[in-house]
This record gives C-alpha cells, structure tokens and sequence, in this order.
C-alpha cells in the first residue's frame, strides 16, 4: 500500500446510523492502543522526531548554501511540500523543485513559493545535490535521475534521516 495504506473515516454523531461501525474497527482500535497511541507520550515522540527532521533538514541546506553548494529538489507532491513548509524552507535555500508532471511546471509551491520547474531546468542548473522530497520513492528517482552523478552530483534524503546517497 501506498504511504503505509490509508483509512477512510466517516465521523458522526453517536445517535446517528448513516454508516455503520464497520466490524475491523474494534480490532484496529486495540492495535492502536498496543501501539501506544492512546497515549500523549506517543504524539509527544512524534512531534521531537518530526522536530529533529525539520532542524535537520535546515541545518544541510543553510550549511550547503555557505559552502557554495547548490541545492536542487525533486518532486513536487504533497509529502515534501508539507516538509519544507514546516521547516521554513523559502527559495533563498531551495530555488527550484523539479517534477516531471508539465502540468505542475511553471507553478509554484504553496506557501513557499519555490518554483516547480522540468528536469530540462535540472540538467541545465548542474545542482551539487538534489534533495529527493518523495523519501519513499527515493531509490525510483536516483535510477531516473542517475545522470547527476556525471558532474558530480549528490542525491539527499531527509526523512527518516538526513542521508547523503
């Protein structure tokens, strides 16, 4: 499944019966309190956990730019987009995202306003590192994207840790 699977909920008052309780949901409930999540420590964890990303993440492209590095990104879906905006990053540290969809191309990241350009820009510009925003998907786009390597280029990932590939 994609991005770990996905659920679809239906909220409703209790005295309603438009949509039943479907039966999966007692043992979906139960697996969840194992795990923990009932629990405000558990979301506590989390929030530290997306924290260090966020620092993370900042710190390489700040540290990048004062190094004389440049920083491209590929991928201009929702998960990165929501990474970068929780992070603050802005086109001073991030000037472009590529992505492959001509429809996206031409337009802006929401919120930060990082313009989505083509792979035409990518090859153009010669990054030193290409921040890959869909971590999930990141060994798909290193073999699309393999040719970076010929000048020297570098591929990074930021969840679930800074890595450089």
């Amino acid at each position: 499944p994609t991005h770990g699977g996905s659920l679809r909920v239906f909220a409703q008052r209790r005295d309603t019966a438009a949509h039943p309780v479907c039966a999966s949901v007692p043992a979906l409930r139960e697996r969840e309190a194992n795990a923990g999540m009932s629990d405000a420590d558990f979301y506590r964890g989390f929030q530290v956990e997306a924290e260090r990303v966020k620092d993370d993440l900042t710190r390489f492209l700040i540290d990048a730019k004062r190094q004389g590095l440049t920083v491209g990104a590929y991928g201009a879906a929702a998960k990165g987009n929501t990474l970068l905006n929780f992070a603050g990053v802005k086109r001073d540290l991030l000037p472009y995202v590529v992505d492959k969809n001509p429809v996206k191309q031409g337009r802006f990241l929401p919120g930060s306003r990082i313009p989505i350009v083509s792979e035409d820009h990518l090859r153009a510009s010669r990054p030193d590192r290409v921040l890959i925003l869909p971590w999930n998907l990141a060994d798909e786009v290193m073999a699309q994207l393999a040719y970076i390597r010929e000048w020297g280029g570098a591929f990074v990932t930021a969840v679930p840790r800074m890595n450089l590939i």
